[in-house]
């Protein structure tokens, strides 16, 4: 498609260009130019060049003014005091928690930026294969208490605030979590981050910089209400790098052209430019000196920051328009797409992520002056989900379009540079956007899908050329009305490997949605990564006298690098001092969630209850409406019983925590039931202490380092099928509280290693799910007696107006009752039941819950890394330089 419009653009290097590239002998005439610097560090083959270049003098005025890295509490104390003067303005009268917390900060973020130079230097010198990371979510907490315990200092650093007359435990709280994500896609993506660092792999994770990330949730009146969450009023651990910037193109057309020598070449010519700037985040790893680096991007205008023209003419609002329409991009995370204008945005969001993150990782390997057939030899690339899926034909525009190498040749770098790691066999989540949308914003690489869909086609059909059927079920164009691309084949097509995260998982996909790609590809292709979670944060951080006292059997801490080493507990499991100090820790722990509870919600708990606990996301897949149907069924039972039957009933308190979608009204629907079960339940003088409902708001990864230790059964109930691993089952049970789930995800592997006797499962088979969901719609289909009882009350207005909630009700009862509500509900009451019985007998449940975590681990994230690693990314690790280690 021809276009007229302006040239195009070139993009601008974000490198210093060197100050000269002289060699040889210096003459009389002048003088030897001065040492090469760059903005963004040298390529491997340079940094010993450049380093002989430095003069003597320069070398020892800089080693001699280098910083050290505080080792002491004096050290510590010297370093955050000085922040809090200088940096932060603020003095010995003036210093308030958040001021200490800055210092705090700033004086640990210091260090880690030490180690980091050093890293990123050392690994760029020994010139490994790097892995990059592109997720669309980092969801990872709060940074301070992680740094701390990460370098060991967290001990000299609370005596040192102590002194000052501050609580590490309130400074800690100071600060805001990071909105960079909202479920376990982007937890995931933060554990491993923590591993990769830990194990010493030179690795960057990319990501988008979010103002206002998802949003913040308040509950008013039982209804999610989304505000913006604007996080980053002071943000310490975050590096503006405003000489990396990416221009990304939108819109335009493409120019077809050939050459002198009758090459057809293609140019992608006008529209708009976005600006993309990076911000770098410090990633510590655990007992090692290695420090990764997280870049985000963020979107600012290519025009700058507004056209004063229009400002003197009076056009006040069209002069910031462009600002405000390229600061959008990287403003929320998954904005609304019930509309068109969201749909793009999404679009234009993964795009600009994608390309900026892709240009970065070309420039850093056109710095080693390597061939480049040699780039997935020095390159590996994970897309987490096919959100990052547009980065394949993206990479081989770079190559064919701007770096000149034939389609065959590109095609090939590029399939042996991805991973695709799939999260999900539900239909509804492969994303597929329309063609004439990524027509209008993407017109050169809608070509290049294309063309991608044609050489492989061709290919199958040569390797089944009597199946014309087959063609269309695994093009990348649905032939749709609209046309729509299939991320998740193109994704599937133009990587290596291809993984899923818990082994029924990685199964069903084989088996389901990629079963055609197994015939095509073979086996060998797919393969299976069971998702973890580093126990650092999980249970050293979130639960310290947990680890304290695990570590006190285990004669230190090396489990948390090597989780596995969990197993000596099981000699432990009958010594009754360590049965003891097990009990009161997770007592206490409930003891802090419940005071959380009554600071958040004014509802009171006993601690001593049974604490039953479902926190995630909110969507129906994962049946948080199975959960309060149950709860209901609770409280229908508990009114019906005398005062003696209530004598004999184990307490509980039903918590609930998770974000719903903005556009996605089901599941507000379920929150707004949750809440309103609550308001009847918590106020029934009948029920008192023996039943609460909580729905706690705004659920994060510091609400989960409280919520995660204080768990006695944790809900994991997702129709069997649906839920691709989970990590908050792992989470859960490190921290000494059992399950109650569906066979489904990482529940299967869960009960392999800990023991069918320690976990509570319920309900149907995966194997049996599409057989009822037919006999739903097409044959005799009956609700279960005791989920129409918790209808029948529900339409009785008992827990507020029942149109609220008919949506939900009539889904189960009139419409197929898609994730199968009701065939479960039965076997689900009666687990309850089984578990009811189970918690009387405290002895017995405590010796499941000790066994239970001295059977974890297997579910460390660093396992998964070394799984990545050696079965997908073919990458070493990178050893810190001895003086690193020591902090020299």
């Amino acid at each position: 498609m021809a276009a007229t419009g302006p040239p195009a653009r070139e993009r601008r290097p974000s490198t210093s260009a060197p100050l000269s590239d002289l060699k040889g002998p210096v003459g009389p005439s002048f003088s030897r130019p001065k040492h090469t610097r760059t903005v963004t560090g040298l390529g491997p083959s340079e940094i010993k060049s450049a380093e002989s270049s430095i003069p003597e003098p320069q070398r020892a005025a800089w080693k001699k003014n280098t910083p050290q890295e505080f080792q002491t509490k004096d050290e510590f104390l010297s370093e955050a005091v000085r922040h809090i003067e200088t940096t932060l303005a603020r003095s010995l009268f003036n210093c308030d928690e958040s001021a200490a917390y800055g210092g705090t900060a700033l004086a640990f973020r210091d260090r880690l930026v030490m180690e980091w130079n050093k890293t990123q230097q050392n690994q760029t010198t020994a010139d490994q294969k790097r892995v990059y990371y592109l997720s669309l979510e980092f969801l990872m907490g709060r940074a301070l208490d992680n740094a701390m315990l990460n370098t060991n200092m967290k001990g000299p650093a609370k005596d040192g605030m102590g002194e000052l007359g501050f609580r590490m435990e309130d400074l800690i709280s100071q600060e805001r979590d990071a909105a960079l994500g909202n479920g376990g896609l982007g937890r995931l993506a933060a554990c491993f981050l923590d591993s990769m660092a830990t194990m010493n792999y030179p690795a960057w994770g990319y990501a988008l910089r979010y103002k206002y990330g998802i949003f913040k949730q308040e509950i008013h009146d039982g209804y999610q209400v989304e505000v913006p969450d604007y996080w980053l009023d002071f943000n310490p651990w975050e590096f503006a790098r405003h000489d990396v910037t990416v221009n990304i193109q939108f819109y335009g057309g493409v120019r077809t052209y050939q050459d002198d020598n009758g090459k057809t070449h293609s140019s992608w010519e006008g529209g708009e430019i976005v600006e993309a700037v990076a911000f770098d985040v410090p990633i510590p790893g655990y007992g090692t000196a290695t420090t990764n680096n997280m870049r985000m991007w963020s979107s600012k205008a290519h025009s700058g920051e507004f056209d004063f023209q229009k400002f003197n003419s009076g056009d006040y609002e069209g002069s910031v328009a462009d600002t405000q329409r390229a600061e959008t991009v990287s403003a929320v995370l998954y904005p609304n797409d019930n509309l068109d204008r969201g749909k793009e945005l999404r679009l234009k969001q993964q795009y600009f992520w994608c390309a900026a993150s892709l240009h970065d990782i070309v420039r850093r390997f056109k710095k080693t002056r390597k061939p480049w057939k040699e780039f997935s030899n020095n390159v590996a690339i994970q897309l987490n989900d096919t959100h990052p899926t547009l980065a394949i034909p993206e990479l081989q525009r770079i190559l064919i379009d701007i770096e000149g190498l034939e389609w065959s040749e590109a095609w090939e770098i590029v399939q042996n540079t991805f991973g695709y790691t799939n999260h999900t066999v539900m239909q509804e989540a492969l994303e597929k956007w329309s063609v004439p949308l990524i027509q209008h914003l993407l017109p050169r690489h809608l070509q290049i899908i294309y063309d991608i869909n044609l050489n492989f086609l061709q290919y199958v059909e040569k390797k089944f050329p009597k199946d014309r059927d087959m063609l269309r079920r695994v093009s990348i164009i649905e032939e749709s009305e609209p046309k729509r691309v299939r991320m998740a084949f193109l994704a599937v097509i133009g990587s290596h490997k291809v993984n899923g995260v818990a082994e029924l998982h990685s199964d069903l996909i084989k088996t389901t949605i990629f079963k055609d790609f197994v015939q095509i590809y073979g086996p060998d292709k797919f393969t299976n990564v069971t998702n973890g979670i580093t126990p650092r944060r999980w249970l050293h951080q979130a639960n310290p006298r947990l680890s304290e006292l695990i570590a006190s059997k285990l004669g230190g801490h090396e489990f948390l690098k090597d989780l596995t080493l969990l197993n000596k507990l099981e000699n432990h499991v009958d010594d009754k001092a360590f049965r003891k100090e097990f009990q009161e820790i997770k007592y206490a722990n409930k003891v802090r969630l419940a005071k959380h509870i009554k600071n958040t919600t004014g509802v009171s708990v006993n601690p001593a209850a049974l604490f039953d606990i479902q926190v995630k996301r909110i969507h129906e897949y994962k049946r948080q409406q199975l959960n309060i149907f149950g709860v209901i069924h609770r409280y229908l039972a508990i009114k019906a019983m005398n005062a003696e039957e209530r004598k004999k009933l184990a307490p509980r308190v039903s918590i609930f925590g998770g974000k719903a979608a903005p556009g996605y009204w089901m599941a507000k629907t379920v929150i707004h039931l949750i809440c309103k079960v609550g308001d009847v339940v918590n106020n029934d003088p009948d029920v008192g202490d023996l039943l609460k409902v909580i729905f706690l708001e705004d659920y994060n990864v510091s609400k989960a380092e409280i919520i995660t230790p204080a768990s006695d059964i944790s809900e994991h109930i997702s129709t069997a099928g649906t839920e691709a691993s989970g990590t908050s089952n792992m989470k859960f049970v490190l921290n000494g509280g059992l399950i109650i789930g569906t066979c489904d995800g990482a529940n299967i592997e869960i009960t392999r290693e800990i023991g069918d006797s320690n976990i509570f499962l319920f309900g149907n088979l995966a194997e049996d799910v599409e057989e009822l969901r037919h006999n739903h719609l097409y044959g005799k289909y009956e609700l279960d007696d005791g989920l129409r009882k918790v209808f029948d009350a529900i339409q009785a207005g008992r827990f507020g107006d029942a149109n609220q909630f008919s949506a939900l009700v009539n889904g189960i009862v009139d419409h197929g009752d898609y994730y199968l509500v009701s065939d479960d509900f039965n076997s689900y009451c009666k687990t309850h039941d089984l578990i009811d019985e189970s918690y009387k007998n405290q002895e017995e449940w405590l010796t499941k819950c000790i066994t239970s975590v001295a059977r974890m681990g297997f579910f460390s994230s660093d396992r998964c890394i070394d799984e990545y690693a050696e079965m997908i990314w073919n990458v070493e690790p990178v050893k810190p330089k001895a003086e690193q280690v020591n902090g020299g």
